[in-house]
This record gives C-alpha cells, structure tokens and sequence, in this order.
C-alpha cells in the first residue's frame, strides 16, 4: 500500500468569518532575506474551510493542507487552539 505524503500544517489567526464555512486565517513566519540577511517578519493569508463554523474572529487555529475545495479553499480547519 502507498502512503499518502506529508501535509503542512501551520497556525495562525482567524482574520474574517464573514462567508460561511470558509474562514480567513493570517499566518506569520520569520524568514532570512536572501541577500541583506536580515531576518523579516511575512505574512500570508489563506482561505480555510471550517465545516460547523466553530471559529471566530481573533481565534488562533491549526489549519491543514487539503484537497481543492473551490478556486481559493485548499486548507481545512483542524483545532481552536486558543479562543479570542
């Protein structure tokens, strides 16, 4: 039997619960710029899919990698791991 490949999971803050089932969560990460070194502070914002609508505005969330859900949605919601 194959074994399906790893997927990502990152945490980040719900920034808009708005649309139903769909949560927009912003995840901070550090990196290195490539060429001055210095370390900088990037954000990203994905769409996640949050069947029961649990999550809400201001919450920290563990999200996921998933299958395409619709033209924006590829990550589902798995905790609350800290409600706002």
């Amino acid at each position: 039997m194959l074994e399906r490949g790893k997927r990502k999971i990152m945490k980040g803050i719900v920034v808009s619960d708005k649309a139903q089932k769909t949560r927009i969560v912003a995840v901070e990460r550090t990196i290195k710029h490539p060429v001055y070194g210095r370390i900088i502070c990037v954000k990203s914002k994905f769409s996640v899919h949050d069947e029961k609508n649990e999550s809400k505005m201001g919450d920290l969330v563990s999200i996921m990698e998933a299958r395409p859900l619709s033209k924006t949605k590829r990550w589902v919601l798995t905790e609350i791991v800290n409600k706002a």
